[in-house]
């Protein structure tokens, strides 16, 4: 039977998109609606500012992230081309290159001849591309799934300080949006951590913290604006 194990780094593309979407938009929304409840606005001016924010930030994730992570599938394309050209054109001396680089990684030098040999018949094009360039199925840059990704979670995020601006009604929004981002967030913080196997607690702190310190800014900025007003 063929051995199959899942890893984390399987995991990398989407978790990383999903989870700097729903951190953004979280922390940015959360500290723009408080920022301008801080200064005295209307709970209508409120929720139009949460709102915009929402839309302007899930735009603006999902264009940025499609455009880097296209900036990086041209950059793979680029390598992929260069490589087949290298392989026709010179195979003999691409075959001794992917044998040096296992010799290298620690094989004996009849070792290495016969894998890279093996492999080059095999594949030759995948196996320069993985050895020789890092290049794999798992790494591979996907500019679609990346700002979907970021766009959706992003909204998500976001929607947490929107919906508490739309129906709290018991006064001191900015505590209420304050407390919830920061327990949000920590638990953001957790379950990333969690699905990437790293340590759980600097993971969720890491996160609030920087959450916290752009609300409290925030709030600095809207009550200094709204007492000028």
């Amino acid at each position: 039977m063929r051995h199959r194990e899942r890893h984390k780094g399987d995991r990398i593309g989407w978790l990383r998109a999903s989870v700097l979407g729903a951190n953004d938009g979280l922390i940015s929304t959360s500290a723009l609606v408080v920022g301008v409840a801080s200064a005295n606005a209307s709970a209508d001016g409120i929720l139009i500012a949460g709102l915009a924010g929402l839309v302007g930030g899930s735009l603006s994730m999902a264009a940025g992230e499609y455009v880097s992570v296209s900036s990086q599938a041209d950059t793979e394309r680029a390598d992929v081309a260069k490589e087949k050209a290298e392989l026709l054109g010179q195979p003999n001396a691409e075959l001794q290159e992917l044998a040096g680089i296992y010799e290298s990684r620690g094989l004996s030098h009849e070792l290495a001849q016969q894998v890279a040999s093996e492999l080059t018949a095999h594949d030759a094009l995948s196996a320069h591309l993985r050895d020789e360039l890092g290049i794999n199925e798992q790494t591979r840059a996907r500019p679609l799934q990346a700002a979907v990704s970021s766009a959706v979670s992003f909204c998500a995020g976001a929607l947490v300080p929107v919906l508490i601006a739309t129906f709290w009604k018991a006064g001191y929004l900015e505590l209420a949006i304050g407390g919830t981002t920061s327990i949000l967030l920590a638990g953001l913080g957790t379950l990333a951590a969690h699905l990437g196997g790293a340590p759980l607690l600097p993971g969720a702190s890491r996160v609030m913290a920087w959450g916290v310190l752009a609300m409290g800014i925030t709030a600095g900025v809207g009550n200094l604006t709204g007492g000028l007003g």
